[in-house]
């Protein structure tokens, strides 16, 4: 991601060039019209674990990029990490989607009264138009409609079923709307009865406006389950995420890693068996298994370090590289020294004195 192909190539040239990489024979660039490939060929011997290790180490073969994630929590901005991140957007989505189902509730309640009384004036048909016929104008009529309760037909049945106070607006005034099995109407529903046109008295029209409040009834339960129920609140926002995804999601450019998989320096370092060597006089090497043969009869041994005058081979041990050597001093103290730090030397090199990695003190 964000990679250039050949300032990569050139790079791992660059390493295997200066000897800061090792391990690698061969590279070429075999991309082509059906993708990008680079190919590594390991030298005999050597783990590709360990130099797909290095390349990541020291190329950009794989990158981290660092996030500032700094976001309002209750108005202050805070610096957080990726558990507190995810947690407060999930608040800020619960916030949002509440207050939105808040609107979408009150819409869809007004829009329910004004159906409400409409269905109301369509089950008192006959009478509603003779009450506006009798009517000396609009304001006669609007009266005469509220002075009295009407038959509440289909709504009675409805607002049985979805709760009396489904469609009720929460600033409606007591003694309106369906009370007692009767139904008293609103200005604004009388209003709205005024202005119905002819066409809406036939069946058709009286069928879609009865399909319209029913499903307006289903809206309104739905959304004031998402008021009342956290866990559908959770529901709506994982679904609302999910279509997000279907609709602008693509594969991700970069893959995200377990904090465990980082890379440790012992997976840069391939494993080895070595034997280490401790002179008398405190020299410490070590030389690969390899390095030594057995012995045919007659032969002549293989010396296994160099020494000064009166200094002499005092341990030996054979380990691998990505082994811990523990060493106590003669005043009770112990260290512990890596393997693969010691100095890896050949046969005829007496090493490095041994406190160059051990702070011995005078006399110990």
């Amino acid at each position: 991601y964000q990679v250039n192909k050949a300032r990569l190539i050139e790079k791992i040239a660059e390493l295997v060039k200066e000897k800061k990489l090792e391990g690698i024979s061969e590279l070429r660039d075999e991309s082509d019209k059906d993708g990008m490939r680079i190919f590594i060929e390991i030298k005999r011997g050597e783990s590709a674990e360990v130099v797909l290790n290095n390349l990541y180490s020291q190329t950009q073969m794989e990158s981290v990029f660092g996030i500032n994630m700094v976001a309002l929590v209750d108005g202050r901005p805070q610096l957080l990490n990726l558990k507190q991140i995810l947690q407060a957007f999930v608040r800020h989505r619960r916030e949002v989607v509440t207050r939105r189902t808040i609107f979408e509730l009150r819409k869809a309640r007004a829009r329910a009264h004004i159906l409400e009384g409409l269905t109301v004036a369509l089950a008192n048909i006959d009478e509603m138009i003779e009450l506006i016929k009798t009517s000396a104008n609009p304001n006669e009529a609007r009266e005469r409609m509220l002075a009295r309760t009407w038959q509440p037909g289909l709504v009675g049945a409805l607002l049985a079923a979805a709760g009396s106070d489904a469609s009720r607006p929460e600033d409606l005034p007591l003694g309106v709307g369906l009370v007692d099995g009767a139904y008293q109407l609103t200005e604004i529903q009388a209003q709205q009865i005024l202005e119905m046109r002819l066409h809406r008295l036939t069946g058709l029209e009286q069928e879609k406006l009865t399909e319209e409040y029913k499903l307006l009834l289903e809206t309104i339960r739905g959304l004031i389950e998402i008021l009342e129920n956290p866990d559908v609140l959770l529901q709506v926002i994982r679904t609302e995420l999910e279509n997000v995804k279907e609709e602008f999601g693509d594969a991700r450019r970069s893959e995200i890693r377990a904090s465990e998989e980082d890379l440790d320096i012992l997976d840069l370092i391939a494993p080895e068996d070595v034997v280490v060597t401790l002179s008398h006089s405190g020299y410490a090497k070590r030389q690969p298994v390899s390095a030594y043969r057995a012995q045919r009869r007659g032969g002549r041994g293989r010396s296994a370090a160099a020494t000064k005058d009166e200094d002499f081979i005092d341990q030996l041990w054979l380990v691998n590289t990505h082994d811990t050597l523990l060493t106590f001093t003669s005043s009770g103290k112990v260290f512990w020294l890596p393997v693969h730090q010691l100095p890896d030397a050949g046969p005829n090199a007496r090493g490095r004195p041994i406190i160059n990695w051990i702070p011995l003190e005078a006399g110990e």
